[in-house]
C-alpha cells in the first residue's frame, strides 16, 4: 500500500465505519422481522451513511488543526498517526475530499428521497449539519460538551430509524428504542477520549461533557451507561420489543467488565478505541441475535 492511500485511510479512520454499519444493519434487520428488505436498498443506506462518517471524520480534523486543538501534544496522536497534523496531506485537500463525500451521499439520498420519501431528506440533512457544525462555525458544538449528545442520536435513533424507514417507509417506535442501547454505547467512544483528555482539552480552553462534570463524575458517568447499555437490551429482550435471542449480547459482557475494572483504575491512553472495540462486539451481536430471530 502507497503512504498516499495510507494516509487517506488513517485520514478517513475507517476502523470507526463498523458502527455505521451496525447502526444501519440493525434499523435493517428489524425491518426484516417486520416483513419487509431490500438488500439493494440496504447498500445504498449504508454506502451513503459511510460517505458521511469519513466526510465528517475528514472535516472535524481539518477543524480541529485548523483552530489549533489538535497539536502534536494531543493524547490521541501518542497511539494513532495524524497524517493531516503531521503535515503528510494539505489541509485544502482534506477538506475537498471531506464535502465530496458528502456530495456523493447526497447524489445517494435524493434517490433514495425520490423513491422512499421525504423522511430520508430530513434526516440527511440533519445529518450533514450535525457533522459539519460538530467543529465548525458558528456552532463549534463539539467544544460547547455536546459531542457526546449528537453522537448519540447520530449513530442511534437517527440511523437506525432511518435504516427501518428507507426499508419500510415507515418510523418505528421499537427501532427507537433498540437504537438507544447501541447509540449510548457509540457516545461514550467519545466520553472516554474526552475523559482521557481533560488535562489536554483544559489547556486548550474546550469545554468538554467530563471537564464540566469533573473527571471523576464523567468516569462515573461511562460506567452507569455501560451498564445501563446492557440492562436495556435485557430488559427488551425479556419484556419487548426484542426477542430472547438478544440476550446473546451478555457474550460481550466479559469484554465490558474487563474495561471497567481498567478504566476504574487508570484511563488508558486508549480508552476511546477499547471502548469502539466493546461498542463492535454488542453491536455484531445485536445484529446476530435478529438475524436469528429471522431464521427462527
Amino acid at each position: 500500500m502507497s503512504h498516499f492511500v495510507r494516509d487517506w485511510l488513517l485520514a478517513s479512520r475507517p476502523w470507526s465505519f463498523s458502527m455505521t454499519a451496525i447502526s444501519v444493519s440493525v434499523g435493517s434487520a428489524l425491518a426484516a422481522l417486520d416483513g419487509s428488505f431490500s438488500w439493494p436498498l440496504y447498500g445504498l443506506s449504508l454506502t451513503a451513511a459511510v460517505l458521511m462518517h469519513a466526510a465528517s471524520n475528514l472535516v472535524n480534523d481539518y477543524d480541529d488543526v485548523r483552530h489549533g486543538v489538535d497539536s502534536p501534544e494531543v493524547p490521541t496522536a501518542r497511539y494513532r498517526p495524524h497524517p493531516l497534523m503531521d503535515g503528510r496531506l494539505a489541509p485544502g485537500h482534506v477538506r475537498a475530499i471531506a464535502y465530496a463525500c458528502y456530495a456523493l451521499a447526497t447524489v445517494i439520498g435524493l434517490y433514495l428521497t425520490a423513491t422512499r420519501g421525504w423522511t430520508v431528506f430530513w434526516i440527511g440533512l440533519a445529518g450533514t449539519i450535525a457533522g459539519i457544525t460538530y467543529t465548525a462555525a458558528p456552532l463549534k458544538y463539539k467544544y460547547r460538551a455536546l459531542g457526546e449528545v449528537s453522537v448519540f442520536l447520530m449513530w442511534g435513533p437517527l440511523m437506525v430509524t432511518g435504516a427501518y424507514f428507507v426499508q419500510r417507509q415507515a418510523v418505528s417506535i421499537d427501532a427507537l428504542l433498540v437504537s438507544v442501547p447501541f447509540g449510548v454505547l457509540v457516545a461514550l467512544v467519545l466520553l472516554a477520549n474526552n475523559i482521557r483528555d481533560v488535562p489536554y482539552d483544559r489547556r486548550q480552553g474546550i469545554r468538554t461533557l467530563p471537564i464540566l462534570l469533573g473527571p471523576k463524575k464523567g468516569l462515573a458517568l461511562y460506567l452507569a451507561l455501560v451498564v445501563a447499555a446492557f440492562a436495556a437490551v435485557v430488559a427488551m429482550a425479556l419484556f419487548g420489543p426484542l426477542r430472547p435471542w438478544s440476550l446473546i449480547v451478555l457474550l460481550a459482557a466479559p469484554l465490558a467488565f474487563k474495561l471497567l475494572r481498567r478504566m476504574a483504575v487508570e484511563v488508558p491512553l486508549d480508552a476511546d478505541a477499547q471502548t469502539a472495540k466493546l461498542d463492535t462486539a454488542f453491536g455484531l451481536l445485536l445484529v446476530a441475535s435478529l438475524l436469528l430471530e429471522g431464521l427462527m
